[in-house]
């Protein structure tokens, strides 16, 4: 059994020292420490990969706060359930909270509720919009791309080898998907007029 500090800040002007101060006041002795200083947005993070692949069985993680480990309810749920299959125990100093405490439950099914309710409320909202725009005869969903004026110059060009097919999109601003969605079309359209 390790206990293991994980310590972040979000940019590399920031520094450790308020996170570090506040785990010397609680007399805890680490095995192992990580630090890092990258942003929470996502969990692509060097440190906290390396962490999660170094915790095993019993051992225990201690965070000065939640918001060290994710800076949302989804990426907190994700990791709080990777490292309850890894029977690894979770302790955060500002939330006062220790996954294997009948509070700590209780905080996680919480967490969880509140995730689920985001998410339904979201969807209801995009869903509301959706029929508003509908009622409203507005379009819905993203704008269709339409071809340029020299969309078919540009393609003609493309298909006697004149230029690339990557010059072709460079020229016309599109993306690869884009592009040769436009070219179905313009093929098809094209076809039906010489019948």
């Amino acid at each position: 059994m390790a206990n293991v500090l994980y310590l972040r800040v979000s940019s590399k002007q920031q520094d450790l020292i308020r996170q570090k101060y506040v785990f010397e006041k609680q007399n805890i002795i680490f095995d192992k420490v990580f630090e890092e200083k990258i942003s929470a947005k996502d969990t692509n993070r060097p440190k906290f990969k390396e962490m999660m692949d170094w915790l095993r069985e019993g051992d225990v993680l201690y965070v000065e706060s939640f918001s060290r480990l994710a800076r949302n309810t989804r990426d907190l749920l994700d990791i709080v359930d990777k490292l309850k299959n890894k029977e690894v125990k979770i302790v955060s100093l500002k939330e006062d909270f220790d996954t294997d405490s009948s509070h700590g439950k209780m905080i996680l099914g919480i967490f969880a509720l509140l995730y689920s309710f985001e998410r339904e409320c979201m969807l209801e909202r995009q869903k509301e919009a959706f029929e508003a725009r509908r009622a409203a005869n507005l379009p819905v969903g993203r704008p269709r791309v339409r071809m340029s004026e020299s969309f078919g110059k540009n393609y003609h060009r493309w298909k006697t080898g004149e230029i690339t097919a990557t010059q072709c999109m460079k020229e016309e601003n599109l993306s690869r998907t884009t592009f040769y969605k436009l070219v179905k079309d313009y093929e098809k359209e094209n076809r039906s007029s010489t019948c």
